[in-house]
């Protein structure tokens, strides 16, 4: 009788528990796995800075190009990683310099930053990250314009 009572506890906790797991699976990822985690994350940021850095337009503004030269595509991969990777709610801890700061000395227009927006989503589409996760990225980034944007 014992031994009854025991499973028919047991066979009740797992009828009860059995939806839990679906749920579970149900929820939505948080922003940084749906972006595929740091993988994801060092795929697009390796790709943006490939082309960003090279990029004519971009390396028109004397500043900028001077910037290139002083910080190495290695270093910038890294630190922009670390950024995005903290931004979407990763467990990275970003402690390079302000937007402002990093920034400010290199006199970029609306037309700059608009190329490097473009530079961005050709990146974000290659690697087919989705409209959505897009559309996240693309906020976040927006917040950091005003301390980058130094010109019309």
């Amino acid at each position: 009788m014992k031994n009854r009572t025991l499973l028919a506890i047991a066979a009740s906790l797992m009828l009860a528990t059995a939806g839990l797991p679906a749920l579970a699976a149900d929820a939505p990822k948080p922003r940084y796995e749906r972006i595929g985690g740091l993988k994801g994350i060092t795929v697009v940021v390796d790709d943006f800075i490939d082309h960003l850095v090279v990029n004519k337009t971009l390396n028109k503004n004397p500043a900028i190009d001077a910037g290139r030269k002083r910080s190495p595509a290695p270093y910038l991969k890294f630190q922009v990683s670390q950024l995005v990777c903290e931004a979407t709610g990763g467990p990275c801890k970003y402690i390079g310099k302000g937007m402002k700061e990093s920034h400010v000395h290199l006199n970029i227009s609306e037309q700059e930053w608009g190329t490097m927006a473009g530079e961005f989503k050709k990146s974000l589409d290659r690697f087919k990250v989705p409209a959505a996760e897009q559309k996240e990225l693309f906020d976040i980034v927006g917040k950091t314009k005003a301390d980058i944007v130094t010109r019309p």
